[in-house]
């Protein structure tokens, strides 16, 4: 039942919650990764801009008026501190309108002259590079009027990038931690998120096949519409298992009762008439109402059968009492025939776990069919013994025998080629079979070692 189970499932709940656990963790750890690498990024600029500006605002400091022309003197304590977050590349110049005074050549100026000494940054491409530039207005006095001299300083990132790039790298190594970390989380919590669905399931499970009452056990919130439909299932098949057990019984005894009276009516016809064509009918009909009991009574068998399976209860039984007792009950059948009824083993005791019904019936077909098929003057002979935790009721005949070619005559309505004269439903080895396998034993039906059939029924014992 449960390799069926598992080839009509779909998907594994448990698998695919592991899967979508690792995407989303997959997916926190890029998200990660370009957060801190765009926030570091972000921070070293801001950094670097500080600096920046101050040293521009140092240059300018530096510039002086004199008599004959600017002098500047270079902040160099200012470069090397630009240069320490790594291999900097530096530039500047001083701009007068669109003269250069020193520096370097067409450094990008900014697209705004700065009004005061607050930097104006900006980034551009020189000479191969990408700089960040900022940008300053120093006013001096020269050639009698008051000039703007407008101080650039720029500088490489190779340094802010390095840093960018180890934090990323950083946080990386962090996520793939995390992720490493988040399989063995993943599966704590999803068998913790499980956990409540398999008590539910062994709950259920450990009930008996008689316990149809409604599931209290304590669920989460989550699966209480799946608690409420299994309950809504569990009223309907208590109530569907009623209406068919209601309906086997009720069949069984409208069935039988009228067959019984007809049957009667019908052998009384036949002793009181003497005209030979209507006790040629009447036998016909005797004939037909038996196959119509028998067939009847075997398909209610069967059907109670199959219900008392699904519901299987057992109970401790004596069966070579239960042996004796059906065999007293054909015995006037056989008498009838002159078939002399023998037994061996009945007289000890033999307890086995079993529905005595069902043991009941399937005993009277196996008797039934051995005194159907035995000749009269034959002999049945009927042993009980154990051996290897199973008890074996043998019944042997000396009928018709099997057959050849006919392997199968436990399969519904399957008759021996051999028995075409004589009534039957083609159920009887059936419904023996089927108790069998519902008790855990099985039933095997091969020839005699002379000549008839022999039937076996295995059961195990307690």
């Amino acid at each position: 039942m449960r390799a069926v189970l598992a080839r009509q499932a779909g998907f594994s709940l448990r698998r695919r919650l592991v899967w979508q656990f690792l995407a989303l963790s997959l997916l926190l750890v890029v998200a990660l990764f370009f957060a801190v690498r765009f926030a570091a990024e972000r921070a070293s600029r801001a950094s670097q801009d500080a600096i920046l500006g101050a040293a521009v605002i140092s240059v300018g400091d530096g510039i002086r008026a004199l008599d004959d022309g600017l002098a500047l003197d270079l902040p160099y304590a200012t470069f090397s501190m630009l240069g320490a977050m790594g291999d900097e590349r530096i530039f500047y110049s001083l701009m007068i309108g669109t003269r250069l005074v020193t520096g370097y050549d067409a450094l990008p100026q900014p697209q705004t002259t700065p009004d005061d000494l607050s930097p104006v940054f900006y980034s551009n491409e020189y000479k191969d590079s990408r700089l960040r530039l900022a940008a300053i207005t120093r006013r001096v006095l020269l050639d009698d009027k008051v000039q703007e001299v407008v101080v650039t300083l720029g500088q490489t990132r190779y340094g802010q990038a390095a840093i960018a790039r180890d934090t990323a790298r950083s946080a990386v190594w962090i996520g793939l931690g995390f992720l490493i970390l988040a399989v063995p989380l993943a599966l704590w919590a999803i068998r913790a998120v499980i956990r409540p669905v398999d008590r539910l399931a062994g709950a259920v499970a450990r009930r008996g096949p008689h316990d149809l009452r409604a599931v209290r056990h304590p669920t989460p919130r989550e699966l209480v519409p799946l608690v409420g439909a299994l309950n809504d299932f569990i009223a309907r098949l208590r109530g569907a298992l009623k209406l068919a057990e209601t309906f086997i019984f009720e069949a069984a005894h409208r069935i039988r009762t009228p067959l019984s009276l007809v049957r009667t009516e019908a052998e009384i016809a036949l002793a009181e008439t003497s005209d030979e064509a209507t006790r040629a009918r009447l036998r016909r009909m005797l004939r037909a109402i038996g196959e119509s009991s028998r067939s009847a009574t075997q398909i209610l068998d069967h059907a109670m059968v199959l219900y008392r399976s699904d519901q299987f209860s057992a109970a401790e039984i004596d069966f070579a009492a239960l042996a004796r007792s059906v065999l007293r009950s054909v015995q006037p059948i056989a008498e009838m025939r002159d078939i002399e009824l023998r037994d061996t083993g009945l007289e000890h005791p033999c307890q086995i776990p079993a529905d005595e019904r069902m043991i009941e019936v399937a005993l009277r077909n196996i008797l039934d069919n051995a005194l159907k098929y035995s000749h009269s003057d034959g002999r049945i002979t009927v042993t009980l013994q154990t051996q290897a935790g199973m008890a074996e009721l043998s019944v042997k005949d000396e009928g018709k025998g099997l057959p050849d070619g006919d392997t199968d005559l436990t399969a519904r309505f399957q008759r021996g080629s051999n028995v075409g004269d004589v009534v039957g439903s083609g159920l009887g080895l059936t419904i023996v079979s089927e108790v069998a396998a519902a008790h855990g034993g099985k039933f095997v039906l091969e020839p005699g070692k002379e000549k008839g059939t022999c039937a076996t029924l295995f059961l195990p014992q307690s």
